[in-house]
Formats: structure tokens, C-alpha cells, sequence
């Protein structure tokens, strides 16, 4: 007999991932969280019945949302990650020995613990010194702060439910106070292409350009996620993500990448037609 896990992408769309074992599921006071092993994808981690990661794609959204905003700003020492409880922007961020502290907002406990124990390549990096856990409401903890921060980084769940409050302009209004003069923000902002989600991530950008002078959208090809395309929201107080992007200096680094080039960077930001009239609508 067949076990196969299946994701709802819209009432008429399901994505199916044949499970080998669930390895892992609890109800903490936030979510429903479980942890299977497929064959195709290896470890995957869901979060109330929708797909966050699995072990064979996870690099795309870690890279994507990590290494863009790094190769822009030329000085990024203070990082805040809001979200993101599997450890893996924490791992991407950490590669940098000029970032200096790492402050972690996760709301539910039981994410870490599962994925310490689970998706341990993931959560490797959870311990380094410069990484400050906090479990606690990230709309609470954003009020808290003022010119604080180079770098914000919300890797929040979809914009329903209970997080819902990341989605919105009260939210990135508290980001750009808690960003330093030239501070950067990134944020997941969803698949544009079924109607439900393309209708959120229009919101979501609209709220976003209120909040900051320079706001864009960039892309990446990601295939767990809902149709296969995922949007990221590049929001910045001075930095454009292309015209001020340093390709001499990331390359420098000599950080190895497997889906994130300084010439995909480019690239990500010119989006298709239907797209940018999406935009254009908001802006």
C-alpha cells in the first residue's frame, strides 16, 4: 500500500509527494508540524497540511532570499530573521564572517526542536555564536526596535491565518523603523500565478512600496512550492538590487552556491508580462 502526501495548491489543484515514513508529527500551540521521508524529495518538513521545505530544494528559497540582499549591501553586520525556524537562512547568513549578530524571531519552539533532531543539515548552523534565539511574536518583538538592523529577512509562512499580521502595512512600517538609514528588507511574498495567491502578493506589494522608496519583486524557480514559482519582495531604504548589486565583491567571497550566481541576480528581477501588469496595478 502506496502513502502519498498531498498539498491543496487550490481547491482544484493538489501537488502529491509519495511518503516513504512520518518521521515526526506533533500539535504544538501554533501548528500541526510533520516531517516525512520520500523518495524523490527526502526530508520534508509541513507545517499545518502545507509544504515548508524538503532536504532536495531547499537550497533555491535559502539562497535566494539570503545571498540577494548580501550582495547588495556593501556593510551588513546586524541581520534579524523573522521566521525561518528550520535553520536554514541562519545557515546562509553565517557563511558571512563580516555579519556580527543574528537575532532569530520564531514563534513555536517545537519547529526548532523537530528540526534539530530531523533536518540537522538545515539547523547546523542554530548554535553559532553570533545567532540569538527569541521565541516570541514577531509583531511584538519589530515594535521593540528602532535603526537597529542592516538587514531584515521575514521568512514567514503565506500570508493567511494567524501570521497573517507579517502581510501587513503596520508590519513592514515597523521593518523600516527598525532598519538603519540604509537598511534592506526581504520577504517571501508567494506564488503570483493561482488567483488566491496572486491576489495576496499584490497586497503584500502594495504595502510594501507605502513603506519603502525602492521596492521590487524578484523570482525563482522552487518545485515543492505552489506551481512551481515563488516570489520574493526586495524592499530597501537607499540600495537598488540591481544598479548597486557588487558582483566583484560577492564574488570575492569565494562563496559556494547552487542555484544563486550574480548573474541570476540580475536576471530574477526581470519578470514576465503578466507579472509586471500585476504590479503595475498596486504600485
Amino acid at each position: 500500500m502506496e502513502f502519498w502526501f498531498s498539498e491543496f495548491h487550490t481547491p482544484d489543484v493538489k501537488h502529491s509527494i509519495r511518503v516513504k515514513r512520518h518521521l515526526f508529527s506533533v500539535e504544538s500551540d501554533y501548528q500541526q508540524i510533520d516531517i516525512f521521508e520520500t523518495p524523490e524529495f527526502g526530508r520534508m518538513l509541513v507545517l499545518d497540511g502545507n509544504v515548508m521545505l524538503t532536504e532536495r530544494d531547499e537550497f533555491i528559497y535559502d539562497e535566494m532570499i539570503t545571498h540577494v540582499p548580501m550582495a547588495v549591501h556593501p556593510n551588513a553586520r546586524d541581520v534579524l530573521v523573522i521566521g525561518a525556524g528550520d535553520g536554514g537562512v541562519v545557515k546562509e547568513l553565517t557563511r558571512y564572517d563580516k555579519i556580527e549578530r543574528i537575532d532569530l524571531v520564531e514563534m513555536d519552539p517545537q519547529v526548532l526542536k523537530a528540526c534539530r533532531e530531523f533536518l540537522p543539515a538545515n539547523a547546523c548552523r542554530l548554535d553559532d555564536k553570533r545567532v540569538h534565539i527569541y521565541f516570541e511574536n514577531a509583531l511584538k518583538f519589530i515594535r521593540r526596535c528602532e535603526n537597529e538592523y542592516d538587514l531584515i529577512i521575514v521568512d514567514s509562512t503565506d500570508p493567511f491565518g494567524p501570521l497573517e499580521g507579517l502581510f501587513t502595512r503596520e508590519f513592514y512600517g515597523n521593518c523600516h523603523a527598525a532598519l538603519k538609514d540604509d537598511g534592506i528588507m526581504v520577504n517571501q511574498q508567494g506564488s503570483p500565478f493561482y488567483a488566491h495567491d496572486a491576489e495576496a502578493m499584490q497586497r503584500s506589494h502594495m504595502r510594501i512600496v507605502h513603506s519603502f522608496p525602492i521596492s521590487r519583486v524578484y523570482q525563482a524557480h522552487i518545485p515543492t512550492y505552489a506551481a512551481g514559482y515563488w516570489l520574493f519582495g526586495f524592499a530597501s531604504k537607499k540600495y537598488h538590487p540591481i544598479d548597486d548589486m557588487n558582483a566583484e565583491a560577492w564574488l570575492a567571497l569565494g562563496l559556494r552556491t547552487r542555484y544563486y550566481t550574480t548573474r541570476l541576480h540580475k536576471g530574477a528581477f526581470y519578470l514576465p508580462a503578466f507579472l509586471e501588469d500585476a504590479l503595475r496595478e498596486v504600485e
